[in-house]
């Protein structure tokens, strides 16, 4: 699948996100597990020296597997950072092949033929954290699929804790309206499809926020899916 169709998807899955009280970057992944066909998940990012810090996590097994993991210093999530590569660990050694992590395996018993992928976040190329995904059966995408939606989601969460404040622009503020009406998204749901966006392009979100408010680009297009950017065309 293109990325302008799963970027589509991503926003389409975010206006079904339920609760109000969530903050965008649980909302984001909430929409991403949607997307991906997970039954759940975390999104940690890499806190030196060797530590992750869990920025969200949906609850239940994915906590408790979280918790494990922060217990132990080790498994997919951090193997996932260090290495650069998506880890997939089935929940039962028995499940099948993968890397196997037996404290972490053995966490989850009530389950049948779950799996958990650790999915490396990158930014720049780097990798900044890992997004997890609690998947009962088989993902709903491709791997490429679920590494393309965990760097756009890291990139969106990365800048949500960014403190520069450059999301207070007036620019971006504008920017996040627009796009707030086209996709019937909430703000902070705006705001992460724009970050996605310029992820996605190669570009700032100072940049799309001024193709947005030039018209110069729609985010809405045919069911929600983004469309070329003038700044991309330009690049």
């Amino acid at each position: 699948m293109n990325t302008s169709e799963l970027l589509g998807l991503l926003a389409r899955a975010l206006t079904e996100v339920e609760g109000a009280e969530l903050t965008p970057a649980t909302r984001l992944c909430r929409a991403c597990f949607d997307v991906l066909g997970a039954q759940g998940g975390t999104v940690t990012v890499a806190a030196p020296p060797g530590e992750q810090l869990t920025i969200t996590t949906s609850g239940g097994a994915s906590a408790e597997l979280s918790s494990i993991q922060e217990l132990l210093g080790d498994g997919p999530g951090h193997t996932a950072i260090a290495e650069d590569r998506i880890v997939v660990t089935p929940l039962r050694p028995s499940a099948g092949a993968g890397d196997v992590f037996s404290l972490f395996a053995a966490g989850d018993e009530h389950v049948e033929d779950a799996t958990w992928y650790a999915v490396p976040m990158r930014v720049g190329g780097v990798p900044v954290g890992a997004l997890g995904l609690y998947v009962v059966g088989a993902l709903a995408r491709s791997l490429e699929d679920a590494q393309f939606l965990a760097d756009a989601v890291g990139t969106a969460v990365l800048g949500e804790l960014d403190e520069d404040g450059s999301s207070t622009r007036a620019q971006v503020h504008q920017a996040t309206g627009m796009v707030s009406i086209q996709l019937r998204l909430s703000p902070p749901d705006a705001l992460a499809v724009l970050r996605a966006h310029a992820f996605v392009q190669g570009t700032t979100l100072e940049a799309v926020a001024d193709d947005v408010v030039a018209r110069r680009l729609s985010l809405a297009g045919d069911g929600h899916e983004p469309v070329q950017s003038h700044t991309a065309d330009e690049a």
